[in-house]
């Protein structure tokens, strides 16, 4: 049961704006792992993602973005707002653990209510995308894991999300890998560069025809090459 602030806020958020809704969901390590360097250029990444969406007249208008973060907890940091009204959090990254699967689970759960949302009011939306950065590896029970795991393939195979994973420098891509298919690796911290091609991504997708339900195909979309952010590419 959706909770009626929640509905409220939504009815006025479509009433004003009724445009086709792109979510977004970051899954972000805040481990101690990340500490120093790392979670400074993140910061920074994320201030860069507001500052390019923004500039996009499209997305400013069809994107939503959340976060959560994950160490020895899982932490809501930002409901889905519109560029406008996304906030970018300063991270600290203390945490003793990384319990990926867990958020990776919420996340999950927070995308299926905000299309709920969506459907509740006539808004039509583009397949939200997951996009997870980690440094590590999870450290939850390999049950736990493999749960997740089935989770993700599931919920791809049937065109329910768009599911991205990103490894800092040190991460396990091997197991990584076990979780979320095909996952890329971040070159040189170089978060800004990483969060200007989602923006510009997701811009590319926002300017696409909206699906009106979990089964109708997507229109094809032309991605930006992710060149300039992960080793993969040079």
């Amino acid at each position: 049961m959706l909770e009626s602030k929640t509905l409220q806020e939504a009815a006025r958020n479509f009433a004003d704006n009724p445009e086709p809704r792109c979510a977004c969901l970051l899954l972000l390590d805040t481990s101690a792992s990340m500490q120093g360097i790392p979670i400074n250029s993140l910061n920074k990444g994320l201030q860069s993602f507001k500052e390019a969406l923004m500039k996009n007249n499209l997305a400013r208008l069809r994107v939503e973005i959340a976060i959560i973060t994950f160490d020895h907890e899982v932490r809501v940091v930002q409901d889905f707002e519109d560029p406008e009204h996304f906030s970018p959090p300063s991270l600290d990254a203390l945490g003793s653990a990384t319990n990926m699967a867990a958020a990776i689970q919420k996340g999950l759960d927070m995308i299926q209510a905000r299309k709920i949302i969506y459907r509740t009011y006539g808004i039509p939306y583009f397949r939200p995308w997951l996009f997870l950065i980690t440094d590590g590896c999870s450290t939850e029970d390999d049950f736990v894991i493999k749960q997740t795991a089935q989770r993700v393939k599931d919920e791809e195979h049937d065109k329910r999300i768009v599911c991205y994973a990103v490894g800092v420098q040190g991460a396990d891509m091997m197991e990584l890998g076990k979780i979320v298919s095909d996952p890329l690796p971040l070159k040189d911290l170089n978060f800004e560069e990483l969060f200007k091609w989602v923006s510009a991504s997701l811009g590319e997708v926002s300017n696409s025809k909206p699906k009106q339900s979990d089964l109708e195909p997507d229109d094809p979309v032309q991605l930006p090459l992710p060149t300039k952010w992960t080793s993969l590419n040079g």
